[in-house]
């Protein structure tokens, strides 16, 4: 059903009469990085779908879980089935809006700083986060990145006693998508 609901957001973002751009990506990148003193824990997915409203700045993500990609093939298995539980949860989603968008020029390539607020969903737990980053305008695509942290425990994610000392309680999250206009 989620799955769904937020494939009926990119068919909207997608068909929207409205005279604003939409931009959408399906291979936006995200990195999570966990540090602690007895080991650094790093994963990638490019396969992150994202879709951005110009006109309302709406913005929208939707992350596959069994598609971030680990170094060592155990840490992978135990993340989809022991923390995130990628089986009963199989996407992330963000739901929310560059609340600054009306202060970038999409006429002009630069750099802008932007906030992001809405509701960060992973592993069915729901939180409103509010988090920095730039947009960056070239040549009619939009680059966003951010970098921001997530506790673990506040997405109901459960550490064993056993290897507590080797995952950070907080984890480093990277996000770079990279979005084309949507042709009208």
């Amino acid at each position: 059903m989620k799955r769904l609901t937020f494939l009926l957001v990119l068919f909207t973002f997608a068909l929207s009469a409205a005279s604003a751009q939409k931009y959408v990506t399906k291979n936006g990148h995200i990195r999570f990085f966990s540090s602690t003193p007895v080991e650094d824990i790093e994963a990638h997915n490019r396969q992150v779908n994202s879709a951005f409203d110009q006109q309302t700045g709406d913005f929208v993500f939707r992350v596959l879980m069994k598609s971030f990609q680990f170094e060592k093939a155990l840490m992978q298995e135990h993340f989809n089935e022991n923390y995130v539980e990628s089986d009963k949860f199989p996407n992330a989603t963000f739901t929310g809006k560059v609340t600054n968008a009306s202060d970038i020029d999409f006429s002009k390539n630069g750099v802008y700083n932007v906030t992001v607020e809405g509701d960060l969903t992973i592993k069915g737990v729901t939180k409103k986060v509010s988090e920095k980053g730039t947009f960056e305008v070239k040549d009619g695509k939009i680059t966003g990145k951010s970098t921001f942290n997530v506790v673990v425990e506040d997405f109901g994610i459960k550490i064993p006693g056993a290897v507590s000392k080797n995952i950070a309680k907080s984890i480093q999250i990277d996000v770079d998508v990279t979005m084309d206009k949507v042709a009208k």
